[in-house]
């Protein structure tokens, strides 16, 4: 079987932390009223302060070598150092820059978080020679081994998120100007003008990098193990995320082409029924078999009705239609009716095969099944209850009540497998989006509520 592509790495498994109890606690559902969704909403704005933003803030903030330190234990003292990782850069400046934009009391704490992150990447991680963000350097700046001189788009996409956030954050002219730089290296070098999508990994002066076509074993990028010479669902739809963030605050015509590329690519090509998504592609979009990862499923429903609002022309029925399938395929197949929350993957007719839980797909699944409540909620109270008993199992066993923070996995019982709360895969983005998100949305909701 092929590496599952994943938003963070597969992760070492520790001994656990902290005992957590084996026996699943009962939850009482409420109805969907202003007043609940006011009661979910300040518990989430609490969690996001609490297990987001105070552990990693200003802890993360490198003022040594610049950019951001990614390696926490569960007590939050750093730990070994694996370098700078262009996406927990463009990660952790992005999330700065959407608190310094949507809470007005830190916006004085965070826009000089965000200047300190642009900085890095637009005079350290850039490539000054050849263009394009380094997949990684090390702590000094320099190009590592671990990570190689090579050019990832993966990487390079979490920059571009970032840069194009900054410019939203800040109003700095250097931070449109490092975004746009960043698009045209991507569009000039990675583009499949032929077949759509776009070519993953690259040289370091921006050359595409052939996979062996008659190989049965496949090298791997260095770090994420993506195959390289194929086109994967995880570089598509995080393009698709960061070319959104990008056409908010620039309207440019090549820009939204490539939005509404990536959005029939990913909703098209990538995502099929019954509701699930293809991992790995060859360079003509042929699938290759592999496993269904929940968590992937329920952040691209986000992610596609996302780009559409942003592209402003209403929702497409079929983006409509393959969203839901995708969040009630997941809730079908890969939802842990005893304890609440997403095992980590399956196959898609099958059983899930791993019943780990990730904490990013907790979290993109707490924002994935309120938006299906708000879409959906007056046809049915699946997706509120589902929503109800994940924000249990988040509050109960994925977030540590002592040092607070996320746990990165645990296991089907909720107890920890692997305790640590940042490394290079693991950063402030996903629980800080979805938190965000869910604030906003339960308390619009509360607004029209009864």
């Amino acid at each position: 079987m092929l590496i599952a592509a994943c938003c963070s790495a597969k992760a070492l498994v520790q001994l656990p932390a902290a005992p957590a109890s084996a026996k699943p606690k009962p939850i009482t559902y409420i109805a969907p009223s202003k007043s609940s969704y006011l009661k979910f909403a300040d518990e989430a704005e609490a969690m996001l302060r609490r297990d987001v933003l105070s552990v990693w803030f200003p802890r993360s903030v490198d003022r040594e070598h610049g950019g951001f330190y990614s390696d926490f234990g569960r007590d939050w003292q750093p730990t070994k150092s694996e370098g700078k990782f262009s996406v927990f850069q463009g990660r952790m400046t992005w999330i700065s820059a959407q608190i310094a934009m949507h809470r007005p009391d830190l916006k004085n704490q965070y826009v000089p978080i965000v200047q300190h992150g642009l900085e890095f990447l637009s005079s350290v991680l850039w490539d000054k020679q050849y263009g394009g963000f380094f997949w990684g350097l090390d702590d000094r700046g320099q190009i590592s081994p671990f990570y190689s001189d090579g050019k990832e788009l993966y990487g390079m996409s979490f920059g571009l998120y970032a840069a194009a956030a900054a410019s939203q954050a800040t109003h700095d002219p250097k931070a449109l100007e490092l975004a746009q730089k960043i698009f045209r290296w991507i569009d000039e070098h990675a583009h499949d003008a032929k077949i759509g999508g776009y070519f993953e990994w690259l040289t370091r002066d921006g050359k595409v990098v052939e996979g062996n076509p008659d190989a049965v074993t496949l090298q791997g990028v260095p770090l994420a193990q993506f195959p390289i010479g194929y086109k994967s669902m995880n570089t598509h739809i995080h393009l698709l995320e960061s070319f959104t963030q990008l056409y908010e605050v620039w309207k440019d015509d090549t820009v939204r082409q490539r939005v509404e590329e990536l959005l029939s690519i990913n909703r098209d090509k990538i995502c099929v029924q019954p509701g699930v998504m293809n991992l790995y592609f060859t360079n003509d979009w042929r699938p290759i078999p592999d496993h269904d990862s929940y968590g992937h499923d329920v952040e691209t429903a986000y992610l596609m009705l996302e780009a559409e609002d942003v592209l402003g022309h209403g929702h497409d029925p079929r983006t409509e239609r393959m969203a839901k399938l995708l969040v009630d395929h997941a809730l079908a197949n890969g939802w842990d009716d005893v304890y609440g929350g997403f095992f980590q993957d399956g196959t898609t007719f099958g059983k899930p095969e791993s019943k780990l839980k990730e904490w990013w797909v907790q979290m993109e699944g707490l924002n994935s099944l309120l938006l299906m409540h708000e879409r959906y909620g007056r046809l049915s109270d699946v997706y509120f209850k589902a929503f109800q008993q994940q924000w249990q199992f988040i509050k109960d066993y994925q977030t540590d009540a002592q040092f607070h923070g996320v746990y990165e996995m645990v296991g089907p019982d909720g107890v920890p497998t692997n305790p640590s709360k940042g490394r290079i895969w693991k950063a402030a983005y996903h629980d800080g989006r979805a938190l965000l998100n869910v604030t906003q949305r339960l308390q619009k909701l509360a607004e029209t509520a009864m």
